[in-house]
């Protein structure tokens, strides 16, 4: 794994590297996402299917399209006693740390007959995108379905793409019973995106699509963007480790590991203050490719956009940090509570040597949706309030409008708006 001393230069360019991978910067797809979306507008479930049969090669029709209760027992029955135990084990915590995020509706009532206030409404229906195949994580089901619930989403619609046999991932579809998918449907790339956005005869428009999917699932995303709301367009993983000489290498270098394994476009990044710890975290990384199975893909991803930075001192260390804005900043100092109070850009921050990045992704709670590419500097992780939305509440008396109504009319005649002016005029014509 490459070792650099950090300096302008060194930043300037992991900035400009790391900012390759996002999914805005591969342009020459977006025709063929934008001809997919098109053709499911208009013809809705006739090029949904047509588009199965050709990417997935599953026959799906309007009869087997929706997953049934005998699928979703049988998928019960394939999955072990253990595996359904840790799901409900991870469920409970997931749902436990999302409780805490819930807002209410407020209201404020003066003596002059002014109410002011806030309405918080759950959205209606939403549609959860989970990729199939080899990328199927029942944990990124439990994460994104069950923050919705406990929001009070009327509908959920999963979408997930077959295998070849029609079927779906049994571990998929236990883990989306348990967190209370509404209604669960064999379709998925970008054509899945166009059903949730706009509708087809089948699967019902949303009013906000969440989860990951590939390059192509990302830009249908974007394309729908304004038909519905979504999370956010999700790039590959990322981790960044900020540690001192206090670190353990072999925790540290476990850590990197665990995220470059995603895939040959994840970045895993170690920023220290101590040479020694850089030199003995390289060499545990190069034993632990000897034994690790996806030795590969990890080797790619690390070749590709794997650090090692050496700073002078931990100020550059943390500056270096809030300006990538890693997805998964883990944090292995000798105060590693006093440096977190200074982290300002992050997705998910692990505080100590035994808060390792996998502790997030399937069982301590919060949710491992993350901001990826440099958004943790103005998105947040998936939570509660990204289903909900909220409403003002304005309600004001005769008497409370007769104190401010001259105000109000000089401000909407300073901006040549006479019908706003009128509008509170006439409420008041017999006084004048």
């Amino acid at each position: 794994m490459r070792i650099q001393h950090l300096d302008s230069s060194t930043k300037k360019n992991l900035l400009e590297d790391l900012l390759q991978r996002s999914p805005s910067s591969y342009g020459q797809y977006e025709q063929a996402v934008a001809e997919i979306l098109n053709n499911v507008k208009i013809e809705k479930d006739k090029a949904l299917f047509a588009y199965t049969e050709q990417f997935d090669h599953a026959h799906i029709d309007a009869s087997n399209v929706r997953v049934t209760m005998e699928e979703i027992q049988a998928a019960y029955e394939e999955v072990g006693e253990e595996l359904l135990r840790v799901i409900r084990g991870s469920l409970e915590s997931i749902k436990s740390y999302h409780e805490k995020q819930r807002q209410f509706s407020w209201f404020d009532s003066k003596p002059d007959g002014t109410i002011l206030g806030q309405k918080v409404t759950a959205l209606q229906r939403v549609g959860v995108y989970v990729p199939g195949g080899k990328a199927a994580y029942p944990s990124s089901v439990l994460m994104n379905i069950v923050p919705a619930r406990v929001a009070g989403v009327d509908e959920i619609i999963m979408v997930t793409p077959p295998g070849a046999d029609g079927r779906v991932n049994a571990n998929t579809l236990v883990a989306a019973c348990e967190a209370g998918a509404t209604a669960i449907y064999k379709v998925g790339g970008a054509q899945a995106i166009g059903a949730l956005a706009y509708g087809t005869e089948s699967i019902p428009k949303v009013d906000k699509i969440v989860g990951p999917g590939n390059i192509y699932v990302a830009l249908a995303k974007k394309a729908v963007y304004g038909h519905v709301s979504i999370d956010a367009i999700a790039g590959p993983s990322e981790i960044m480790v900020v540690a001192d000489e206090t670190a353990n290498p072999r925790y540290v270098a476990a850590d990197l590991l665990s995220q470059a394994e995603h895939d040959e476009m994840a970045s895993a990044i170690l920023v220290t203050t101590s040479e020694k710890l850089a030199r003995e975290v390289s060499d545990q990384i190069d034993g632990f490719l000897k034994e690790l199975s996806r030795a590969d893909i990890i080797q790619k991803s690390l070749d590709n956009y794997g650090y090692i930075l050496i700073a002078d001192t931990m100020d550059e260390v943390i500056d270096t940090a809030n300006e990538i804005a890693s997805e998964h900043l883990e944090i292995m100092t000798k105060n590693p509570y006093d440096t977190m109070t200074r982290i300002r850009n992050a997705g998910a921050i692990f505080i100590g040597e035994y808060a390792s990045e996998p502790l997030g992704d399937y069982y301590a709670g919060p949710n491992h949706v993350l901001p990826t590419n440099g958004t943790a500097k103005f998105f947040s992780p998936l939570s509660v309030d990204d289903f909900i939305k909220k409403s003002s509440i304005i309600g004001y008396s005769r008497e409370a409008l007769e104190r401010v109504h001259k105000d109000i009319e000089a401000f909407a005649e300073a901006e040549h708006l006479t019908a706003h002016a009128n509008s509170i005029k006439v409420r008041f014509e017999e006084n004048r």
